[in-house]
């Protein structure tokens, strides 16, 4: 480590708002390396040899190192502001909030002094769930939906998403109530609660209508007013499932978050310092360092709503502390506490990219 790398002010830096001053971008060599420990150079060969900056798709990447941007690039007529749906990222969101609401249980802060856990039955609290599909679920806790560990059937069964048909609505699918647009359907569980690991979108979803009903307001609403508002993210929303004679409209927590690359590195940010934005906890230090471990023997590589590297096989190259927002179309953003690093690639594609030569390439970008 050099002498640059030891001096950094880590956990401290945090960008104000974007009608403000915003973030602080580094744009000099010695910037790169006196204030942020980065070969700039070095950086910069990395997006310079990666395909995917070459295969027509709009993207945006932004790179912070130490509460500073240290690099950002666009595709053709893009910006670091263009917003983008980040998919799956939205989960580890939807995951953020839900640890808010355990928080606010252990203080006594739910109406009528509720109290709620990782432990608590689901579906005690889903009335339209009834009459359930499979008796198992009675026992599906909240905390196997946030860890994939419910039993409902998902992408191993060939259910992606929540599609509805004509006659169906996204939370009736979810239930197990009807089948899908593709005849498929979650109403009998793959296993006992708490026995299978299986990323499952029926079972997410369920955490959306499960939210409105704990908390007495919707998801979306609630990110807005206790994460997003504090830290300075002002142009993201939340798509809506549901309604139009079916269950809902409720905030849709396992895809539909519109952000840009740079509000999605303050959330990354945020995670990074363990839920501190300069004084403020805004998010429990205990539920992020919970959420971003693994959360069950079945998949060590998933936390809470989070991907992580609790083994190192996920991203064998990076530190074990590394964990991540995820989604279709290469949608990332990447967290490494202890390098103090959060990189953001979000956009339309592609599909598919070398995921480790560019992740590990910012790394040994590093001075």
């Amino acid at each position: 480590m050099t002498d640059a790398t030891a001096s950094l002010d880590t956990g401290k830096n945090v960008p104000e708002p974007e009608y403000g001053s915003g973030w602080e971008v580094l744009t000099s060599d010695n910037d790169h390396l006196q204030k942020a420990g980065v070969d700039r150079s070095r950086l910069e060969r990395v997006f310079e040899l990666q395909d995917f900056l070459f295969g027509g798709q709009n993207w945006a990447a932004v790179i912070v190192r130490d509460g500073r941007i240290v690099h950002e690039h666009a595709s053709f007529m893009g910006l670091a502001t263009s917003r983008f749906d980040v998919w799956s990222c939205t989960k580890s969101l939807t995951g953020t909030a839900w640890g808010l609401l355990f928080d606010d249980s252990r203080k006594g802060l739910l109406k009528g002094g509720l109290q709620i856990s990782i432990d608590t039955p689901a579906y005690q609290y889903l009335p339209e769930a009834a009459p359930l599909s499979d008796p198992r679920k009675s026992r599906i806790t909240i905390g196997q939906l946030l860890s994939m560990t419910s039993g409902i059937k998902g992408e191993d069964h060939g259910l992606y998403g929540v599609p509805t048909g004509p006659d169906a609505g996204p939370f009736e699918h979810a239930f197990g109530h009807q089948a899908n647009r593709y005849g498929r359907s979650a109403a009998t569980l793959s296993a006992e609660p708490g026995s299978v690991w299986e990323y499952s979108d029926p079972a997410f979803s369920h955490l959306s209508i499960l939210f409105a009903r704990i908390a007495g307001m919707e998801m979306g609403e609630f990110i807005q007013q206790r994460i997003f508002a504090p830290i300075g993210i002002e142009h993201a929303s939340f798509g809506v499932l549901g309604g139009a004679g079916h269950i809902g409209p409720h905030t849709s927590g396992h895809v539909g978050l519109v952000i840009s690359a740079r509000d999605l590195a303050r959330f990354g940010l945020l995670a990074c310092r363990h839920g501190r934005w300069g004084d403020q906890q805004i998010i429990p230090q205990w539920w992020c360092d919970l959420a971003t471990r693994s959360s069950q023997m079945l998949n060590h590589e998933y936390g809470y709503s989070w991907w992580v590297n609790a083994k190192r096989t996920r991203w064998p190259k990076l530190p074990e502390d590394t964990f991540a927002l995820q989604g279709h179309n290469t949608n990332n953003c990447y967290i490494v506490p202890s390098l103090d690093l959060i990189v953001v690639k979000i956009g339309s594609g592609p599909t598919r990219w070398n995921e480790g030569d560019f992740i590990n390439g910012i790394v040994d970008s590093l001075v």
